[in-house]
């Protein structure tokens, strides 16, 4: 007679359950796991595009859930938010940006855009050099800069958009950029 335990798979880890479902029928259990959960189709608030930036992702995790907007977004992420989606360093990212938004819009009906930069940011200062962000007040000259830029450039693609700006500082607050 054959144990149970040489027929039974032997007990995952929870990382290992997961990367089991990442390679199965993981859409089907992972919506059973987080009913509610929006599915590929349908309509969504927003795009957010912010940094990859470790150190702010419970911020801007809570920043958007105290605005109302759990579960209604779809995120984007590039070092440098709004400098990551346009510049000449890293002209690829740029085309990453504009095919998700695009996607975005066809998908999930996006009628807004959320940029959201941050202070202290490691891509600002590799990518336009540490006189970028010497002090507060240049740093802020230069993500409003960019911001505008970017903002400016959703808009001549996709005039019905809503495009709105924003510098979240390290702990959290978020400064609108009108």
């Amino acid at each position: 007679m054959t144990c149970c335990n040489a027929i039974l798979p032997a007990p995952m880890s929870r990382r290992r359950a997961l990367q089991a479902v990442a390679l199965g029928a993981g859409v089907s259990l992972l919506s059973m796991l987080r009913p509610g959960v929006a599915k590929a189709g349908g309509h969504t608030e927003m795009l957010l595009l912010t940094c990859m930036d470790f150190r702010l992702a419970n911020e801007i995790e809570a920043y958007m859930e105290a605005r109302g907007l759990r579960d209604k977004y779809d995120h984007v992420v590039l070092a440098g938010a709004s400098l990551g989606a346009l510049n000449d360093r890293f002209p690829a990212w740029t085309e990453v940006f504009w095919q998700h938004l695009d996607l975005a819009i066809e998908l999930h009906e996006v009628h807004r855009v959320m940029v959201l930069d941050h202070r202290d940011c490691g891509a600002y200062k590799m990518i336009l050099g540490e006189a970028s962000v010497k002090d507060p007040e240049t740093e802020l000259k230069s993500h409003v800069k960019q911001l505008y830029a970017l903002r400016s450039a959703i808009l001549a693609k996709h005039p019905h958009m809503e495009v709105e700006i924003g510098l979240m500082a390290l702990d959290g607050a978020v400064m609108q950029i009108v």
